[in-house]
């Protein structure tokens, strides 16, 4: 971006929550927490809930079911298949507001609203945050400046003050400093906590004070990222949109276990699951892998026998084709496993990731865009993505699984599986 080019910071309010009410008008006003895997702590909370005292990171079981019962609180556990899907939806609403959209994160996305100067950038925002909330039922908050870093701040704004109807313009904001200062200087975005306690330490306590630091001490102190960061806070934009994102260097799969698992077949079980998943995310990005690794732990936090170990081994020709994947973590876990240990996770890493148009080619052996490998592979991705995730999968990954995290407070998959949409009565 340039310095007269412009952006909107366009995020969900309380995303999780907001993903499980838009499906359930009940929870409306609501006090609701969102529980982490096998539902320990509380990773997101409604305005509701932190009203009552409860803090992100509280332990679930420490809430006192008096305490529950008497201000009708609703636990879930962490839907993530819904949770992105309902992102997924999010980004494809915004992207028809603008050209050039960067996806910051699962609820956050920066537009660039270069050619719109002309337009009123506030009620088109309103538009924006309209649409969101009708099409998919979703509250959002968004934040207009000349910078990505304003943009951050503009949407503090948005989201703290109900009165501005959740949208806050500071292009060419006539009270910079006031707005700013409002601001404290940890919360300002790539000021980390080491950095925020070295600024305060010189009395630099808010983000107007920083924004007034001199540019060679900002530079000595903080390197070239904090100077960066103070020219984005003077309207110098500095950190451009990435419209393009870069493919992953490693893809990690893993998830403790609901219940410990001791028996060899299980873990392979589980094994084969986080693989599958970490294969199809490599397809998603046309990518091929030629290095695969498989870890496991015990729960170190118990006063049991403790194990850990990892091994890996080398694909012949990169590959995407999950069996190729499942050969090897299957042999692998085999060889690591021991018996007389309770463990608590194992994990599957690919590694040594290369675009599948850059894949090196083997005189002996077929890659794996050469042969049936690809189509089979496509098939099983098209039929899953139509009738939704798992139609098809895998023999290895079992069918009881036991091994699967504790939800028992799981809001069904209303968007991508077909037995659980949402069924609505006319009275």
């Amino acid at each position: 971006m340039k310095r007269n080019d412009l952006v909107a910071l366009v995020d969900c309010n309380n995303f999780y929550v907001s993903c499980e009410r838009a499906f359930d008008p009940r929870l409306a006003g609501k006090a609701i927490g969102i529980l982490s895997n096998n539902d320990g702590i509380i990773v997101a909370l409604s305005n509701e809930l932190k009203a009552l005292g409860v803090k992100r990171g509280a332990a679930a079981f420490k809430l006192p079911p008096w305490f529950i019962k008497k201000h009708d609180i609703r636990l879930f556990s962490s839907n993530y298949t819904l949770y992105g899907d309902m992102s997924v939806r999010v980004m494809q609403v915004l992207s028809t507001f603008t050209p050039e959209l960067e996806v910051y994160s699962i609820d956050e996305a920066f537009l660039s609203l270069k050619g719109f100067e002309n337009r009123d950038l506030t009620a088109y925002c309103h538009e924006i945050r309209q649409t969101v909330q009708q099409w998919l039922g979703l509250p959002v908050s968004v934040g207009i400046a000349r910078t990505k870093t304003l943009a951050k701040v503009a949407n503090r704004v948005a989201k703290k003050f109900p009165g501005v109807g959740g949208v806050y313009n500071m292009v060419d904001h006539p009270r910079m400093d006031k707005v700013l200062s409002w601001v404290a200087v940890e919360d300002v975005w790539g000021v980390g906590p080491q950095y925020a306690r070295m600024l305060r330490k010189e009395g630099i306590e808010n983000a107007w004070q920083l924004s007034q630091a001199a540019p060679n001490w900002i530079q000595q102190k903080m390197t070239i990222v904090g100077l960066r960061t103070v020219r984005e806070l003077c309207g110098i934009s500095c950190i451009d949109m990435e419209l393009d994102i870069d493919p992953k260097k490693e893809i990690i799969s893993s998830k403790s276990f609901g219940m410990p698992v001791d028996d060899l077949h299980l873990l392979q079980e589980a094994a084969a699951a986080y693989c599958s998943r970490a294969v199809e995310k490599l397809r998603a990005e046309h990518q091929v892998a030629s290095m695969v690794m498989v870890y496991l732990t015990t729960n170190r936090f118990k006063e049991e026998p403790q194990y850990a170990n990892y091994q890996q081994a080398r694909l012949p020709v990169p590959s995407a084709y999950t069996p190729d994947f499942l050969v090897l973590v299957h042999a692998l876990l085999e060889d690591m496993y021991k018996r007389g240990f309770n463990y608590k996770k194992v994990g599957v890493m690919l590694s040594e990731i290369t675009h599948q148009s850059k894949a090196p080619l083997d005189f002996f052996a077929p890659t794996y865009l050469d042969d049936e490998r690809k189509t089979i592979m496509d098939c099983v991705d098209g039929i899953n993505r139509r009738w939704g995730s798992h139609t098809m999968d895998y023999a290895a990954i079992g069918t009881l699984q036991p091994w699967q995290m504790k939800r028992e407070f799981l809001s069904p998959h209303y968007t991508t599986r077909w037995g659980e949409l949402p069924v609505v009565r006319a009275l």
